[in-house]
């Protein structure tokens, strides 16, 4: 579970309210209930609370913790605290910052695929995988979490795919605290990294000064890749072959 609070809300469909609206309304509830400071940030953005934006949250993973809460954490549960209208309004705020409103637009704008390349969409998004599955770290076509780079050349077969070398995770050290990292900016005034050390990876804001960072690091890229057999690999593949070209 990731450090910190989070926002979420109860996956329900907008019954009373028009798609448009129920975002609309959600993300006016957003700014005065948990847009505050120490919360999440503006639009879910960069606030105390973890980042919202461009997750690839599940609705299944915004519904469960949205009810429960997060032990530990300044999460509260929504359940007993906002109007059903009103979780469904904010849960439909939050899936739009998340990309889920449009998935099913941006999967219509693709080109046709052939069948095993499609397998292997499937596979590269596939929600059933939670944080396990590609997307968590890498967007393509639009969907996905722009965590890493953005995927340029495709590796030749399953082995190399799971060989790839990570040049640009580092070693980074924030009060003590060690961590595999991707440094995304390192200002004089502050540095913001994702930490590898759990999925999905997490973002943390340091005053740069209190930051170290060393080359290299023994995360490897085949540490994530768990859930996927060779042969789902193998569709992957394909599928980031069509895609890239």
């Amino acid at each position: 579970m990731m450090r910190g609070a989070w926002l979420v809300a109860i996956a329900l469909p907008s019954m009373a309210l028009g798609q448009q609206d129920a975002v609309k309304q959600g993300e006016q509830i957003f700014s005065k209930t948990c847009s505050i400071g120490y919360c999440h940030g503006s639009r879910g953005g960069v606030g105390g609370a973890p980042r919202l934006v461009s997750r690839g949250f599940t609705r299944e993973f915004i519904n469960t913790t949205v009810s429960q809460g997060v032990a530990g954490t300044a999460m509260p549960a929504f359940g007993g605290k906002l109007s059903r209208q009103e979780l469904t309004s904010v849960e439909a705020y939050v899936a739009s910052l998340n990309g889920l409103a449009s998935s099913s637009a941006a999967r219509m704008a693709q080109r046709p695929l052939s069948p095993e390349a499609e397998r292997g969409r499937a596979l590269f998004f596939d929600a059933v995988r939670n944080f396990g599955r590609c997307a968590t770290c890498h967007e393509m076509n639009g969907t996905g979490i722009p965590v890493a780079a953005p995927i340029s050349k495709v590796p030749a077969d399953v082995k190399a795919l799971r060989a790839m070398e990570t040049p640009r995770v580092v070693t980074a050290e924030i009060d003590g605290e060690s961590m595999p990292a991707l440094v995304v900016s390192a200002g004089k005034a502050r540095t913001v990294l994702f930490d590898l050390t759990s999925a999905p990876p997490v973002q943390r804001i340091a005053a740069t000064e209190g930051v170290k960072v060393n080359q290299g690091s023994g995360w490897k890229h085949s540490a994530v890749m768990g859930s996927y057999s060779d042969a789902e690999l193998g569709a992957i593949l394909s599928y980031l072959k069509a895609a890239v070209q």
